[in-house]
């Protein structure tokens, strides 16, 4: 008999799935773990009890317990020189053999030295109107898939080198050519766009990927299958959060991701397997926002909460701390489906000294009566989305008069609003501080 467990965000991001991903391997004797939405733009945080750490962007979280699997399923992304990559840090820190526990279904689209210049160009274009994009080229891959289908690259396909060439140079003559018109702002984007102008780049970066395919050859829909169907615990660790998904989001602060319980139960209804996913939604004590869009609850004063993992520099730039935000955390748990139970990080960040105060209503505009909701479309659209943001943006929290001084209050409050238990949380940064 196997046992599904999903981890999903109900944030935008950085809410602790690394470390509850670990804690679940640890626990449950987890086999695989199933990354399914996303790519290369996850960082996921797990640091263990000697000191060691890791940020997870493609192998799963729980690679630091012996035997653990990453499954890579489609529709991830996948960024084979950054696996390349991945590893070498893991070896760093002691992991040698996480190649030989990966797995990569053939049909996963590839993000290629194109799609990421692309991205950064299309993010500078943008100018004061930028999205906030990681700049690793996974929203460029899926964008550029849905407008030119004919140039999708996979991993299967890396295989055929003369085939993958050919779609290389299809990639890189359409971005070219896209780019070609405009100014340049800075000199960064020089450096940028002479890579879509090199017909060298394509052959040198097949070349690079190849260590990649021999370490982790492309994966069957059957051999998937077999994984997902093997006796014992899978775990299906969710990239980003539903405040980010993008649909549900709010649009365009969004990433090319979907987080939610259907996406992991289309991944076993592809495989052929019927069974029911116990689905848990992971947050944290507060609200964090890594990058540009709303963040009603938004507070500097909470930089004083320590955030070892995360730093205003970077292609998303500022990383903002918000007060706990009941509209925004009920909101996404319209939006992520049928959820099981609740599982919190970062209580140990909640004190006498520094309470946190709990957002239950907005001003937008000065409206006299105070908005208590947000609305969730049964079937969303992005002007929907737009206009969502919109006014979020204009938002000013309203706060209860009672502050949340003690984590117990906090998961009072939660386990009220969400109507679910909580059933695990963390007071620190490793596996050791989960408390069930």
């Amino acid at each position: 008999m196997t046992r599904y467990v999903s981890l999903l965000g109900l944030g935008f991001g950085d809410c602790g799935k690394g470390l509850f991903t670990d804690h679940l391997c640890r626990t449950e004797a987890a086999h695989t773990v199933v990354r399914f939405n996303g790519g290369a733009q996850a960082g996921h945080n797990v640091v263990l009890a000697d000191g060691r750490h890791h940020t997870f962007s493609q192998f799963c979280a729980g690679s630091f317990v012996p035997g653990t699997a990453t499954l890579l399923a489609s529709p991830v992304i996948v960024h084979p020189t950054g696996l390349l990559m991945e590893h070498a840090a893991l070896e760093e820190a002691g992991v040698h053999d996480a190649f030989e526990r990966l797995q990569i279904d053939a049909r996963c689209r590839v993000t290629t030295p194109f799609h990421q210049a692309a991205g950064r160009l299309r993010e500078w274009a943008r100018g004061a109107q930028a999205h906030g994009s990681c700049g690793v080229g996974v929203g460029e891959t899926v964008r550029q898939a849905l407008a030119q289908p004919d140039t999708v690259l996979r991993y299967g396909d890396l295989r055929h080198p003369a085939r993958a060439l050919e779609t290389l140079e299809a990639i890189r003559r359409a971005l070219h050519d896209e780019f070609a018109s405009h100014a340049p702002p800075h000199a960064a984007w020089a450096q940028e766009f002479a890579l879509l102008a090199n017909p060298q780049v394509a052959r040198r970066w097949l070349a690079a990927v190849q260590p990649c395919l021999e370490r982790a050859p492309p994966a069957s829909v059957d051999a998937v299958a077999t994984r997902l169907a093997r006796p014992g615990c899978v775990v299906f660790e969710g990239a980003q959060g539903v405040l980010l998904d993008e649909t549900r989001g709010f649009h365009p602060h969004t990433t090319w991701s979907t987080v939610s319980t259907q996406a992991v139960e289309d991944v076993l209804g592809d495989a052929g397997i019927a069974a029911r996913v116990e689905h848990l939604g992971v947050l944290r004590s507060h609200l964090t926002r890594h990058g540009a869009g709303p963040l009603p609850t938004a507070d500097a004063a909470l930089d004083r909460l320590p955030e070892p993992h995360n730093a205003d520099t970077g292609w998303q730039g500022r990383f903002r701390r918000g007060h706990p935000d009941a509209l925004l955390w009920a909101y996404a748990l319209q939006a992520v489906g049928r959820l099981d139970g609740l599982v919190a990080s970062h209580l140990d960040a909640i004190g006498a000294a520094h309470p946190l105060r709990w957002c239950e209503a907005y001003r937008i505009d000065g409206e006299a009566a105070p908005v208590s909701a947000l609305p969730c479309p049964p079937v969303p659209d992005l002007d929907t989305q737009a206009a969502l943001t919109r006014r979020l943006l204009r938002a000013d929290p309203v706060y209860d008069t009672t502050p949340v001084s003690t984590p117990a209050q906090w998961i009072e409050r939660m386990q009220a609003l969400a109507g679910l238990p909580v059933r695990l949380t963390s007071f620190g940064p490793t596996a050791a501080h989960v408390r069930a």
